[in-house]
């Protein structure tokens, strides 16, 4: 089996070493991705699309990162288990201060889990910049739970001609109308514009492994492959029983793998369909939906088999996750704990709509969650020392949580996970204090049967809301909308993992506290960086516009 990135970068192979040495030279570019719109962007060793990071299970991928930007900046690689590891997680603030400008900083991932993922900044949203790649870690030759005799590769994206910076500061300017006009963007089809996407060769009888990875940070795409049954076996990551389906709609963050069986003929080609989509965008013929096409080609003097006929089909059939089943047969965990989170946007009393997760719109501690669980003693289990405003929520080491999300709003929301899966136990209609539109008023209710399936993102359907369970670990895990417009206004979370393990077990590099040094950033103390309670020097924390400022909590 050979790994096909099926665009630009030819063929990689798995890597057989146990060390995997990647360089990353981070900086800016000034690039035309579309054929549209020549922006700066960001870029790795100079180029853009970055090239996937490929290694196999059991190997461990150090990542030398060079900060060449004019702001700090952090790697996530997202999905991959961080056990004993939760320093190397990335987002910044919560497990780390961010590389400075000019600096040097290597992430170690020792890989436990298989699958397909991706890796991207996680601070200031570089993200939606470019700062973006696929990270693929095959199965050793032995332990493939399924054959396959070619793996390609298709990473989505949209790409907008402004930078997010000028987008965060329509949305948050109180004196524009919210939402701001709808941007629409370009999407690309591994990293070039999705209308010239290269051709998948199919030989006759040969089975194909086709990952399809969603790097993109607000559009999900659909996918379909008519004149071929696709069989999914994969979702962030964790292997299924095969599920057969027409198509899937790939929220941001989210990846999956499909089997397909080449015909036994070469009489044919066929094309695939991949459609960016943003429903709570109003459709604008030539701008949303966009539909992009890729060749499946068999044989050059072929002609292309009409499928039509495949769309219109009344027993059409969308991949729906609450109905795959874990290939491994784990059965639903029994909760013995419930934690309820209702997320929206509301008006706040700096004048700016604002998400939030239970009212509350997150902020950025003064200290790294992590080093705040790490030097405050028998404190850091009360989740108040994490600031008001991180939503911080201190679960026991082992302990299972039963989480419901609740999202009464006509637009999805794709929520991601840090550090480990979730299974996903239940879908249904939203409790929802607002009127509900007539076609989500029979939004019926959906439980996993069998063996959940285990991921790491989720995509909550409008007004809907989803339960997923977990086991607690010993780590800072952050939770967030990965839609980055809604991360960056405040639907975020923090679960602090048992912190009096973390304490007895994690010793972070000290490299790692130099680097807040530089930045004046302090590395002991609760969220303002100060002893027990007091947390002078953190801002007032925005309010509903209808109630008063509660500013910082009082010292106790």
């Amino acid at each position: 089996m050979k790994l096909y990135f099926a665009s630009c970068f030819g063929l990689f192979a798995a890597a057989a070493a146990k060390r995997v040495v990647v360089d990353w030279d981070i900086s800016y570019i000034t690039i035309d991705r579309d054929g549209h719109s020549l922006r700066r962007a960001i870029s790795v060793n100079g180029k853009l699309p970055i090239p996937p990071i490929v290694a196999t299970i059991g190997d461990t991928v150090e990542l030398n990162v060079h900060n060449g930007l004019d702001k700090a900046t952090t790697i996530h690689a997202h999905g991959l288990f961080q056990t004993n590891n939760t320093h190397m997680d990335g987002p910044a603030m919560i497990t780390q201060c961010g590389i400075p400008p000019g600096d040097n900083f290597t992430y170690v991932y020792k890989l436990e889990n298989r699958g397909s993922y991706w890796i991207h900044g996680h601070k200031a949203h570089e993200i939606s910049d470019g700062l973006r790649a696929a990270f693929i870690i095959n199965d050793k030759p032995d332990e493939q739970p399924y054959h396959y005799d070619e793996d390609y590769l298709l990473t989505f994206e949209e790409w907008f001609k402004e930078e997010f910076a000028d987008r965060m500061y329509q949305t948050l300017n109180p004196k524009q109308l919210f939402p701001p006009p709808h941007g629409y963007a370009s999407g690309l089809i591994n990293g070039v514009n999705g209308n010239i996407t290269q051709t998948l060769k199919f030989q006759p009888g040969k089975t194909y492994r086709i990952r399809l990875v969603n790097i993109g940070d607000l559009n999900s795409f659909q996918f379909s492959l008519p004149g071929h049954e696709m069989q999914v076996i994969e979702a962030d990551g964790e292997y299924s029983v095969p599920y057969v389906t027409d198509g899937i709609d790939i929220a941001p963050a989210q990846r999956y793998s499909v089997l397909v069986k080449a015909h036994d003929t070469d009489a044919f080609n066929y094309q695939f369909n991949a459609t960016m989509h943003a429903n709570f965008i109003p459709a604008s013929p030539g701008l949303t939906p966009r539909v992009y096409t890729g060749n499946i080609e068999y044989n050059t003097n072929s002609p292309y088999q009409d499928t039509r006929a495949f769309y219109e089909k009344p027993d059409f059939k969308w991949l729906n996750d609450i109905e795959m089943e874990a290939l491994d047969g784990q059965p639903a965990m029994i909760p013995t704990r419930n934690l309820y989170q209702d997320v929206g946007n509301k008006l706040y009393n700096t004048g700016q709509h604002l998400d939030h997760m239970n009212n509350i719109t997150f902020a950025l501690p003064k200290v790294p969650s992590l080093f705040t669980a790490l030097s405050m003693g028998s404190l850091a289990m009360d989740p108040r020392v994490y600031g008001p405003q991180t939503n911080a929520v201190v679960l026991n080491y082992g302990e299972v949580v039963e989480l419901t999300i609740n999202s009464p709003a006509q637009l999805p929301h794709p929520i991601h996970r840090h550090g480990l899966t979730f299974q996903i136990v239940e879908y249904g209609p939203a409790n929802s204090p607002f009127p509900v539109p007539e076609q989500f008023q029979k939004i019926p209710v959906r439980k996993a049967l069998g063996a959940p399936m285990r991921r790491d993102t989720m995509s909550i359907p409008e007004y809907s809301y989803i339960k997923v369970r977990f086991r607690a670990a010993s780590a800072i895990n952050f939770l967030h909308c990965h839609y980055s417009v809604h991360a960056a206004i405040g639907m975020d979370m923090v679960f602090i993992e048992g912190p009096d393990v973390l304490q007895k077990t994690l010793r972070v590099p000290e490299e790692m506290y130099e680097m807040c040094r530089k930045q004046g950033i302090p590395t002991t103390g609760n969220a303002a960086g100060n002893r027990g309670f007091d947390f002078t020097g953190l801002p007032n924390a925005p309010a509903l516009a209808d109630q008063p400022n509660s500013g910082p909590p009082q010292n106790h």
